[in-house]
């Protein structure tokens, strides 16, 4: 047996074929989780770039006081509508100050349903960064557990007996750590970025809402 076990395959498809299956299940939930993470990263990395997209056409619009494009859409067409809404539901009653505020509250509403929009989601990234390594830790200390009862069965504690299953053992902390370092990552990097878009889209508002208190909404469409 002690054979047997110093000349196991030590790669990392062998390293998972010879693990015990709670370390096989592990290992196969935190590669799973970590696809997870990777495919709503992406997704949320280019909803990020196209409302940074969207806050420039926001900027340039409050700098010069036109309206933005009739036919714009996502951050940028919720604004609008929030704004025609606004105004079709009484917001044009009231002197110009009262109607700016009111056309600013409703777009600085409109602004964050959409930036909570793209946050969804961002709760398991946290998760994921703080609980695989963990998760992985679990799988680790089953591993060497179940290989110190091999080793005692086998009565040798060389260390080429020894060092196969702790290697298995310890890939669940690897693949932990594999799968919760993208997400602190990505998870701080979103957040911040829509911290910024937050900040940034604000000044743009108080320019359209003293734009269309002014002039109106009627030609948004």
């Amino acid at each position: 047996m002690a054979e047997e076990i110093a000349g196991r395959d030590l790669s990392i498809l062998g390293l998972f074929h010879h693990a015990d299956i709670v370390v096989k299940c592990i290992i196969i939930g935190l590669l799973s989780a970590s696809v997870v993470c990777w495919a709503m990263t992406f997704e949320k990395l280019i909803r990020v770039w196209l409302v940074n997209r969207e806050i420039k056409q926001l900027e340039k619009s409050g700098q010069t006081g036109t309206l933005p494009a009739a036919k714009s859409s996502g951050l940028v067409r919720a604004i609008i509508d929030a704004a025609r809404t606004e105004w079709t539901e009484g917001a044009r009653d009231g002197s110009t100050g009262e109607v700016r505020d009111r056309l600013e509250l409703a777009m600085r509403s409109a602004t964050k349903r959409q930036l909570k929009s793209i946050e969804q989601g961002l709760p398991f990234l946290a998760t994921l960064g703080s609980a695989a390594p963990f998760v992985g830790l679990f799988g680790t200390v089953w591993g060497i557990m179940n290989s110190f009862t091999a080793i005692a069965q086998s009565k040798d504690t060389s260390l080429a007996v020894v060092a196969p299953g702790i290697a298995e053992a310890l890939f669940a902390t690897a693949v932990g750590l594999a799968a919760a370092i993208p997400a602190v990552v990505f998870y701080n990097q979103i957040t911040v970025a829509l911290g910024r878009a937050a900040d940034r889209v604000a000044p743009a508002i108080v320019g359209l809402a003293r734009s269309l208190s002014r002039g109106g909404v009627e030609g948004m469409n």
